[in-house]
């Protein structure tokens, strides 16, 4: 009786945590693809210089609900000619309920959520360069937590800084 109890609240428990966080939608909110030094620099020799920028910006669309969207730009370079520009503005939107504490959420916004928008981006990324008949591009996984723990401790030296001044 006592298991089926820790069971029931085990299930309880996940069940509180799936209705914390919810994928509603996953799209494609822009998408660019240039290629200004084409024809000519299909007659380089290929030695490209990748260039990754990534963004992630979220804002809230209704009470609870959110909007992230992970901007993804790849420049790739042969010496100084751009050979092509992609870039993919990747969004979701996610209920994330007002019980999860602020550090949280914010983890959940700009780790976890950019985190399942990737594969994403990287797809469309991917098909766009390789529609434009340039070699593959294989982006390799970005960790996000990572990232998010620079900004934060970047944010924290910053607000130091201005304590000091």
């Amino acid at each position: 009786m006592a298991d089926e109890q820790q069971v029931n609240g085990a299930a309880q428990d996940e069940a509180q945590q799936q209705q914390a966080f919810q994928i509603q939608r996953i799209y494609t909110k822009d998408v660019s693809f240039e290629a200004p030094n084409a024809p000519e620099v299909f007659r380089q020799e290929w030695k490209p210089e990748l260039s990754l920028d990534l963004n992630v910006k979220n804002t809230k669309i209704d009470e609870g609900v959110y909007e992230v969207v992970l901007k993804v730009t790849a420049t790739n370079k042969i010496g100084e000619t751009v050979a092509f520009i992609g870039e993919v503005h990747q969004a979701g939107i996610f209920s994330v309920s007002d019980a999860i504490e602020e550090g949280q959420r914010a983890h959940l916004l700009g780790a976890f959520c950019p985190n399942i928008l990737f594969p994403y981006a990287r797809e469309c990324l991917s098909s766009l360069v390789s529609r434009a008949t340039f070699p593959q591009l294989n982006l390799a996984p970005v960790n996000f937590d990572a990232v998010f723990a620079q900004h934060v401790q970047q944010q924290q030296q910053q607000q130091a800084a201005q304590a000091d001044a």
